[in-house]
């Protein structure tokens, strides 16, 4: 019976992989789904499978029966259901904003962020002089100081 779980879990979480690795967005959520699902089952058969008592300590005694439930792993798929359904319900949230915004749902054609150009490079699209596109000093070359507004020094005095 443990094989039969194994290879569900593993189904399960091979689908998922296999739908996230597709372009079209609404393939990728339910991939997303399905993968979070996996591991749900994971953790949930990671614990005792069968009919148990309850993990409650009786009236009386100090520690619980060898043959009680662990409550562990049912939090931890409860916790991993909550966060599961969040996840989705964001990426369906972007989905439909995105959809929106830009007419498509194939991942391929969703470059919005991508002909805005880079976010490094000043407003005008060109690198600042002797610096690289991403705005760090090139190599070799020290760093430009700051102009020196207002520094007495650098100022001729005349009378005149």
């Amino acid at each position: 019976m443990t094989f039969l779980y194994a290879a569900a879990i593993a189904a399960y979480s091979g689908c998922g992989l296999y739908l996230m690795l597709s372009r079209h967005v609404v393939r990728i959520i339910l991939g997303l789904a399905l993968l979070t699902n996996g591991a749900i089952f994971l953790i949930f058969f990671s614990g005792r499978i069968g009919a148990m008592q309850p993990a409650v300590i009786p009236l009386g005694d100090k520690q619980l029966a060898l043959d009680a439930a662990n409550s562990l792993p049912q939090a931890l798929a409860l916790t991993a259901i909550v966060i599961g359904f969040a996840l989705t319900a964001f990426a369906v949230a972007l989905l439909v904003a995105a959809y929106k915004r830009l007419d498509t749902l194939d991942a391929r054609e969703m470059t919005a962020a991508e002909d805005m150009g880079s976010p490094f490079l000043p407003p005008d699209g060109r690198p600042a002089e002797g610096r690289p596109a991403e705005g760090r000093p090139a190599e070799g070359r020290p760093a430009e100081e700051p102009a020196a507004a207002g520094r007495k020094s650098d100022e001729v005095k005349t009378n005149g």
